[in-house]
């Protein structure tokens, strides 16, 4: 026996060497199966994998691969059939992978129930059989099952994935997961930082590659783009990253591209669901009930009640600003499952957005309460005890929600200028408001975020209008620069007409050119003007076809290229309106309601969109060649600018009418305190370039040296100029004022006090040389409601102010007098002027015992 097992110990040696290679070859396969399925050729990993699991002994990693290729293609009932054989193979008590996918693909197949036992069969498992499932992989998986039950969210990143991240950091599905799970409560900065970190191990790597776009979708626009062309080099079939690219093309109105990338998911899952709701969305937004109604039956083909095409369809509309119709589609996806989260979160805002306010912000609080992980829930949540502070201020037009203090500061001027645009626009329009606008301004940019956008960010944007709601910045969120109040409202309340009128179905573009338009007409001042800078982009190249211009807002290159976007588009508006007139801009607007496509209702009114284009560039071009005619444009040369000062200086000198020369000079002439040479040129400057209020112009440095030289009525007549033209000077406003108050020109200082206040109505100063001005004037009332606003905001010197209230309110035989008499002594008891003051009431008081008061008014 012993010398027959030692004959035939080579053979086998030979054998197990021979299972060994057989095993590598194997395993070498799958690893090239898995690698065509990530780069999207999905046909040649089907066919591979349909060979391997025929065989008896065929890795579980080969069923796993076929059933993610059936899902990537379609074929959703082959699916069902190849789960149902692998299922037989691995029975309860092994693979938990294979039920986690088994999930996806009943889903797929409408089999609710069926879904459920498979997360139920997983966390049996995971309970029983906790040693057979500790290796991270399978870890992950019992973490996203243990989600997909309802668990903690931050339990299962503690308890679960960070330990697996820890087992093992070279582990794919960990940091996938990870990213994952802060996409889906919307932590966007925290998903960004994960998905990085996994590209750092797996370069180049598709699903990281999406994530890492998706991270970007409510941010940074043009880095999503780059990312996602990235992740389509590598996969150009990835459903994930093609639905985001047609995402993104549906909010630049770029229907017709959003049509062909939906085309190119057809090619590879005819059956996509979500490809189907966004066609039923492109149907929609087309007015083609018909189409629309099939898209969605589509969408549902295979899955009835399937919860998230509702919730896309409407999530969707509702970017739109069709908050009506979105939330509808919401109720809709709750009634196929009503703890679908997603769903509620978004019907929520909808409907706080559409001023139906109790019901939102119930279901804000019921979402929080469910997931207390997700960020934009519980930003609303907490946001609602912010605005529960908020005082409400109304009339028959309008509700207005501000922060207490800023209501009893400025709160009756927002309502005041509210009417006026509402009376103004109303009749410009014919068109009548039925229902009260709420309008709410936040002293806190990341309030105002949060019940603008859902969370924290869009710095920049200053108020928006969602129909029946504006929200808005107050000037105490906006720094040290405050941009003017009036006309950022004027701007918003303009979007309520327009909104309103068309049913909410208008191209962005075409909404935020007409509000820039009007805030023009209210005044001149307001709005947007030609600045060098748009005169320059504009004789470029950066001038954006008219049915591209919503895009220009999405993904603009810069800051100022978005402000630009508002530019062109108020131009574009101020084209049709001079060379078609007002009629066939509000005809424009009823065939929008109608449900006609933009470009139709344009053309039907106007022109047809490539003789429009072409007429507007010529527009467009003879405006900005109009700008400073007698300027010349042309920028040094790199090397004039690079050869350093002196060389600069020369090419200046040789220039003595070109914008940039006569600025260069006269920063240099100012540099050297040589101020008839600086002042020379600033005048030059502004008498070939007055509209000119763009940051460091001419005049607001003249103002400077005038100022530095003791010159005040040139100083004066400068900041005049400037003021006239510039809504947002505030410190020329100031400056203004103060001139006024020491030549004792109160009207001025009346004017220039309130321009100040349009801007920034929550400083003192103003409001004391308006009150000053206004008892000046012998305008009393006025006068008191002006320092009783300056004790608002903590004056330097209240001891003056409440002895200057206290003096008009006596001669107007109001007893309160009395009680600002004894606080301006309070602030300063050697106020001698107070003491006689306090003495003649006492005395007035004594002669007249009626006189007395019993429940004095706060100041």
């Amino acid at each position: 026996m012993r010398a027959l097992a030692q004959s035939l110990r080579p053979f086998l040696a030979a054998v197990a060497a021979s299972l060994a290679l057989a095993g590598l070859a194997r395993a070498a396969d799958l690893a090239e199966a898995d690698k065509k399925f990530r780069t999207g050729q999905y046909q040649d990993c089907l066919r591979l994998a349909t060979r391997a699991v025929k065989s008896d002994d065929a890795d579980e990693g080969w069923h796993l691969l076929l059933l993610r290729a059936q899902l990537a293609t379609g074929q959703y009932t082959n699916a069902f059939a190849a789960l149902t054989n692998a299922l037989e193979r691995y029975p309860m008590n092994s693979s938990i992978q294979l039920r986690l996918l088994g999930r996806d693909v009943f889903l797929a197949n409408g089999e609710e129930d069926r879904a459920k036992d498979m997360l139920a069969e997983i966390n049996q498992l995971a309970s029983s059989r906790t040693w057979a499932f500790r290796d991270a992989t399978n870890r992950i998986i019992i973490g996203r099952a243990a989600l997909l039950l309802g668990a903690d969210p931050k339990l299962v990143l503690e308890k679960v994935y960070d330990p697996a991240k820890k087992t093992d950091p070279a582990c794919r599905e960990v940091h996938l997961a990870a990213g994952e799970l802060a996409l889906d409560k919307q932590d966007f900065a925290l998903a960004a930082r994960s998905f990085q970190d996994g590209l750092k191990k797996f370069t180049n790597d598709v699903d990281f590659l999406f994530g890492l776009a998706k991270s970007h979708a409510l941010g940074d626009r043009g880095q999503m783009l780059e990312i996602l062309d990235a992740a389509l080099n590598q996969n150009s079939n990835h459903a994930p990253s093609l639905l985001l690219l047609a995402d993104y093309q549906v909010d630049a109105e770029d229907y017709a591209e959003a049509a062909e990338t939906l085309a190119r998911i057809d090619a590879v899952n005819p059956a996509h669901p979500e490809a189907w709701a966004y066609r039923a969305v492109l149907a929609h937004l087309k007015s083609d009930a018909d189409a629309e109604h099939k898209a969605r039956a589509t969408a549902l083909k295979f899955w009835k009640k399937n919860p998230a095409v509702d919730h896309l369809i409407g999530r969707k509309l509702s970017q739109k600003y069709r908050f009506a119709e979105g939330a509808a589609c919401q109720r809709r996806a709750l009634r196929f499952d009503e703890s679908f989260t997603p769903a509620k979160a978004q019907l929520a805002q909808d409907l706080l957005r559409l001023g139906e306010e109790t019901e939102g912000w119930e279901l804000a609080e019921a979402v929080n309460k469910e997931d207390g992980y997700d960020v934009g829930a519980y930003n609303l949540v907490t946001l609602k005890d912010t605005m529960d502070k908020f005082q409400t201020l109304t009339n028959e037009h309008f509700i207005l929600r501000m922060s207490a203090r800023e209501a009893g500061i400025y709160g009756q001027e927002v309502l005041a200028l509210l009417e006026r645009a509402r009376a103004t626009l109303t009749e410009k329009y014919g068109f009548q408001l039925t229902t009260p606008t709420t309008v709410e301004i936040f002293p806190e940019q990341k309030d105002f975020a949060v019940r603008t956008f859902g969370m924290p960010g869009g710095i920049g944007y200053l108020g928006v209008c969602f129909g029946h709601v504006i929200t808005a910045n107050s000037p105490a969120s906006q720094a040290a620069h405050p941009v003017n109040w009036q006309a950022v409202l004027w701007h918003e309340f303009c979007h309520v007409i327009t909104l309103q009128m068309t049913r909410n179905k208008m191209p962005r573009w075409l909404s935020e050119g007409i509000s820039v338009f009007e805030e023009i007409q209210a005044n001149p001042a307001w709005g947007q003007a030609m600045t060098p800078r748009y005169r320059e982009m504009i004789l470029g190249e950066s001038l954006t076809p008219i049915r591209e211009l919503s895009a220009a807002f999405l993904a603009p290159k810069s800051d100022e290229h978005l402000q630009f976007a508002y530019y062109e588009s108020s131009l574009v508006v101020e084209f049709i309106v001079e060379k078609f007139g007002l009629d066939s801009l509000k005809k424009i607007l009823a065939d929008l309601a109608a449900g006609t496509e933009i470009n139709r209702a344009i053309a039907a009114h106007t022109a047809p969109m490539a003789r429009l284009e072409t007429d507007f560039a010529a527009f467009a071009r003879a405006r900005a060649e109009q700008l400073a005619p007698g300027l010349a444009w042309n920028k040094p040369r790199r090397e004039d600018a690079a050869a350093g000062p002196e060389a600069l200086a020369e090419w200046a000198a040789k220039n003595p009418t070109n914008y940039y020369a006569l600025g260069q000079r006269a920063s240099r002439f100012i540099k050297e305190k040589k101020w008839d040479e600086a002042k020379a040129a600033l005048n030059k400057l502004v008498e070939l370039f007055p509209a000119d209020t763009s940051a460091g112009n001419a005049r607001a440095r003249l103002a400077e040296i005038h100022r530095e030289l003791n010159e005040a009525d040139a100083e004066r007549a400068v900041l005049a100029e400037l003021a006239a033209r510039d809504p947002d000077a505030a410190d020329a406003f100031l400056r203004l004022a103060e001139l006024g108050a020491a030549r004792r020109d109160w009207p001025a200082v009346v004017l220039n006090a309130e321009r100040h206040l349009a801007v920034n109505p929550l400083f003192a100063e103003p409001h004391r040389h308006l009150a000053r001005a206004r008892e000046e004037l012998r305008e009393t009332p006025s006068a008191i409601a002006a320092y009783r606003t300056v004790l608002q905001l903590d004056p330097p010197d209240p001891a003056e102010v409440h002895f200057r209230l206290a003096k008009l309110l006596q001669a107007g035989g109001d007893a309160s007098a009395k009680r600002h008499a004894l606080q301006a002594l309070e602030e300063a008891p050697r106020f001698r002027e107070a003491h006689r003051l306090l003495l003649q009431i006492n005395s007035e008081t004594n002669q007249n015992p009626a006189v007395h008061e019993t429940n004095p008014p706060k100041p």
